[in-house]
Order: structure tokens, then sequence, then C-alpha cells
């Protein structure tokens, strides 16, 4: 077993190449097949969020996992090295652990990266992508996920993207209060940001969705209305605060529209967090007076506020994680094991069946049964000797010191002496 992880996040590249390098969900279902099917990969998951793009894999060759990401991206593997991280074994393993825990995220301790890692545990799954290894590591990454959560106080401060964006609209509104909200997409990280925003009572709040129902029912939550993406550019104007997170490949939201709205707003400022990778919002629009965007980089600085305060529990954390990694390796190696354990089986089982069907046919000829069983003995001893006495003796020097010392302790013959 070969576990290697291959990924970007937002550590080592910027969004502009994070966008570039993503999967949609979509891409995700009919990728994964066609990863498992390259030479050397036996199992794959992939996790594809607003920060990080990663491979998981049982795989023997990092390099062809690298020229299966790039071509998947349309890219060139030499276009690709600057940015990506390649973690392999016990390294791979820690990597995972830390990544479920969110002590590898841009918000300490935030708990979403935990549901994105199950979404793609069962993703995998669903496209038999999902072996042994994978599972046994994905189930050891929740535990560890639920034992940092629970033995430490890694969250208890944690602030969330959803967060940092009301504490970025009010350094622009004197309050959310006075203000009108539109979200755009109706997914995991919009409900979360519904959450926060609409906490703060706004005036008005909207949700615009590429399907009416699923709008409909964040909406009602919140005592909101849900209009269609294609109402958005009539609907704009009426908007203080607008926050965006939908898969789409392509900016749900131009800049010419952003002009527009402005005009119908007598230019009052509008306050836009696109939180979508790749991006909702074109860049371009940050160029015009009174658009405050932000994306998920622009809000670094506003969620590592308060980091300080855990780093005391990121110590216990990582420790936590420590014990974890071993006993993933111990598992590892037992499960490397296996194969040998059951041809030993095999080997002992096809052996004392040949025995005991020439021990059968000697009693039903009418031999002595004493003497069948002590023929069936001694038949049984060689043939389970013959195979390492063959290889002792066969052996010289070096060789020969190894196998007799693994023969003595295989067989516990020092507990005989």
């Amino acid at each position: 077993m070969n576990l290697l992880v291959l990924g970007v996040n937002h550590e080592t590249a910027p969004l502009s190449v994070r966008e570039r390098l993503a999967f949609s969900p979509t891409e995700l279902q009919t990728l994964l097949p066609g990863l498992v099917a390259q030479p050397g990969v036996t199992e794959a998951a992939i996790i594809s969020t607003c920060n990080r793009t990663e491979l998981y894999c049982n795989a023997r060759d990092p390099h062809a996992l690298l020229e299966w990401y790039a071509a998947s991206r349309g890219r060139k593997a030499e276009d690709l090295n600057h940015y990506l991280y390649v973690h392999a074994g016990p390294d791979a393993a820690k990597h995972t652990f830390r990544v479920a825990a969110g002590l590898d995220s841009m918000v300490l301790g935030e708990t979403q990266i935990l549901g994105q890692l199950k979404d793609a545990e069962r993703q995998a799954r669903e496209s038999g992508s999902l072996g042994v290894l994978l599972n046994g590591l994905f189930q050891r990454a929740f535990q560890v996920a639920k034992d940092v959560r629970t033995q430490t106080r890694i969250g208890s401060a944690s602030v969330s993207m959803a967060a940092a964006g009301v504490k970025l609209a009010e350094r622009i509104f004197p309050s959310v209060s006075e203000c009108n909200v539109l979200f755009v997409g109706a997914g995991e990280m919009i409900e979360l940001c519904a959450t926060y925003f609409c906490a703060e009572k706004p005036k008005k709040m909207a949700v615009a969705n590429r399907t009416l129902a699923r709008g409909e029912l964040l909406a009602q939550q919140h005592g909101g209305e849900a209009i269609l993406l294609t109402d958005i550019a009539d609907r704009l104007h009426e908007f203080d605060i607008v926050v965006s997170s939908t898969a789409s490949p392509l900016p749900v939201i131009g800049k010419g529209m952003i002009e527009r709205a402005l005009k119908q707003r007598k230019r009052r400022p509008i306050f836009i967090v696109d939180l979508a990778v790749p991006r909702d919002v074109e860049p371009e629009a940050a160029e015009l007076a009174d658009v405050y965007l932000y994306t998920v980089d622009d809000l670094s600085e506003v969620v590592r506020q308060g980091v300080s305060a855990r780093q005391g529990e990121v110590v216990a954390a990582e420790a936590l994680i420590s014990d974890h990694v071993s006993e993933f390796n111990h598992w590892l190696a037992s499960r490397e094991l296996v194969p040998t354990i059951r041809d030993l089986r095999d080997h002992a089982d096809r052996a004392a069946r040949a025995e005991l069907a020439k021990a059968k046919k000697r009693l039903a000829a009418g031999d002595d049964p004493a003497e069948v069983l002590e023929k069936l003995t001694l038949q049984l001893s060689a043939k389970f000797l013959h195979a390492p006495l063959a290889s002792l003796n066969a052996a010289d020097g070096d060789d020969q010191t190894a196998l007799v010392t693994a023969a003595r302790r295989l067989f516990r013959l020092h507990d005989e002496e």
C-alpha cells in the first residue's frame, strides 16, 4: 500500500491559481473512475474546496498523479510544480489528520472541512474508488477530528468565514440590521453565511439560486424571498450586501451588472463577499468606486485574528494527531502482513489436507490406525519443516545468521531452552 496526497491550498497558491485547479462536483463524479484507471493507482478520493484541492491515492508514482492532475486541468505538469505539495506514507496520514482537525485551514479549528472530507469519502465510495487503505485513512481521520474537538479547545474561539464577512460588512455599514442582504447560491457555505448575517436581523433578505425550490427552502428559514439567478441583473441594485458561493464555472455577476446597479443606487456602496472557487464575481468589479469586493483570500486577515489565543491548544491537538499517526502506521504494517499470513495458512491447509486424504485411504484399506496416525504425524512434520530447513541449509554467511535468528524467533525455540 502506497499512500500519497498531492494537492494545492491557500498557503501554496493564490486564489487566481486555485480556481483554475479546482474541480466542480459534477467533474468529480466522472473523473474519479478515470483516476483509478491510471497505471499504478488502485484507490482515489478528491477534495476540492475554496481553500484546497487534494488527491488522496493508493498509488506507486506521485509523478503519474501530477501528470493526470495537470492534464485534467488542461495544464502542463511543470506549470503546477511551484504550487503543489506531495506527502507520502506517514507524512500523508499526518497531513490528512491535520486537515480533518482544522489545523491546516485558513480558519484554525474550523469544522466545515470535516464535512467536506466526509463528502469526498462518500463520493469515492459511491464511485468504487475507495479501498481498504483510504477507507482506513478516512475513518481514522474522522476519529482524530472528534478527539481534537472534544479533548482540546481548538475551535472554541474559531472565527468562520461567515463571521468574518459580518465583521467586514460592519466596517462599511453602521449595522447589518440597516441593510438588505442577497445570498447567491443555496449550498452549505451560503447556509452558514445566512445564519450569521440573519442573526443581525437585516431589513430584507433574499436568496438567488439556479432552482427556485432550493432557494425557497433557505429563504423561508430566515423570512426572506427566493429569486432565480437570472433575476439578479434586475434586482441587484436593491441590496447593500451580496454574499455569493455557487458551483458555477463562470462568473454569475459581471462588472457591467454591478455598474448598472450602482447607477440605480445613486452611488450608495455595495459590499460583496465572493466565497466561490472559481469566483462568482468578475475580479474587475473591485476597480469600481463604491464597490467593496472581498474574496476568500481577502478574508484571511480577519479570520486569523484571535488565533494566538488558541495556539496553546494547537500543541495538545498536534500531540493527539501524533498518537493517531502511530496507530495508523501500526495498522498499515499489519495490513502489509495479510497476504503473507494468508499464503502461509493456505500452504499449511493444503499440506494437511493432502496428508489427511492419504491417511483416510490407508484406514479404508484396513491399515492399523495407530500406524496410520504415526505416519500422518511424521509426514505433516516433514511437510511443514521442508521449506524452512531447505532455506537454512542453502544460506550462508550473514544470510544464514539472519535466517537462524528469524527461525528461532518465529518458532519460539528460545522458549524451549
